[in-house]
C-alpha cells in the first residue's frame, strides 16, 4: 500500500477514545488524537491527526513512512503500545533499528533481545537510544502546554488538524531556536 491509502485507511471522526495512564487509571476523552514523530533535540518531523479510538500502532507504519521521506534517521524509538512483531519488522525493512519497549504480554523477540543484550553486556548503542523515548512524550506535554494543544477550540478533522499544526511549526521553530542559541 502506498502512504496515501493507508492514510484514507484510517478513521478520522470525533469519537470517545480512552487510555490507562501511567498510574494505571482509565482515561477517557472526546475528540481526537495527534500522533507524532519526534527527532532529537525534540523537533516534530510528522503528525497525523486520527480518531481517539485508534490504537496508537495501527499508525506506527504511516507514520514511520512519512518520517523516512523527510529525515534519515538509524533508530526507530517507541514505547510498549507499538510492540509487534510487524513494526519491528517494518522498522528494519526500512533499514533502522526497532528498539521498542516491551509488552507486558509474553513476546518471543523481546526475551531473544533482552537475552542477547544480558549476554554481551552493557551498555549497547541501543541502550543509550533506549533512554531518549520520552523526547515525543515532551513534544506532546509542551505542545499542549505552550503551544495551545490542550483547548481546541474548533469542530472538525481538517480545522482541529490547523490548529494543531500551527501549535507543531511553532514549536519546532522554538525548538530549532533553543538548539542553535
Amino acid at each position: 500500500m502506498t502512504i496515501a491509502q493507508m492514510l484514507d485507511d484510517r478513521p478520522r471522526a470525533c469519537n470517545v477514545g480512552s487510555k490507562k495512564n501511567s498510574r494505571g487509571f482509565q482515561e477517557t476523552w472526546i475528540g481526537y488524537k495527534l500522533h507524532i514523530d519526534a527527532a532529537d533535540g525534540q523537533i516534530p518531523i510528522s503528525c497525523l491527526l486520527t480518531s481517539a479510538s485508534l490504537h496508537d500502532s495501527q499508525v506506527a507504519i504511516p507514520l514511520a513512512l512519512l518520517s523516512a521521506q523527510r529525515v534519515t534517521n538509524l533508530y526507530d524509538l517507541m514505547d510498549s503500545a507499538y510492540d509487534a512483531r510487524a513494526i519491528r519488522e517494518h522498522s528494519r525493512a526500512l533499514g533502522h533499528i526497532p528498539i521498542i519497549d516491551a509488552c507486558a504480554r509474553d513476546n518471543g523477540d523481546v526475551r531473544v533481545e533482552e537475552k542477547r543484550r544480558k549476554l554481551l553486556g552493557y551498555p549497547f548503542a541501543e541502550d543509550l537510544r533506549y533512554r531518549e523515548r520520552t523526547t515525543v512524550e515532551r513534544v506532546n506535554a509542551r505542545l499542549k502546554d505552550e503551544f495551545g494543544g490542550r483547548m481546541v477550540r474548533v469542530r472538525g478533522n481538517a480545522k482541529v488538524m490547523c490548529h494543531l499544526m500551527f501549535g507543531i511549526l511553532a514549536l519546532a521553530a522554538d525548538q530549532i531556536l533553543r538548539l542553535i542559541t
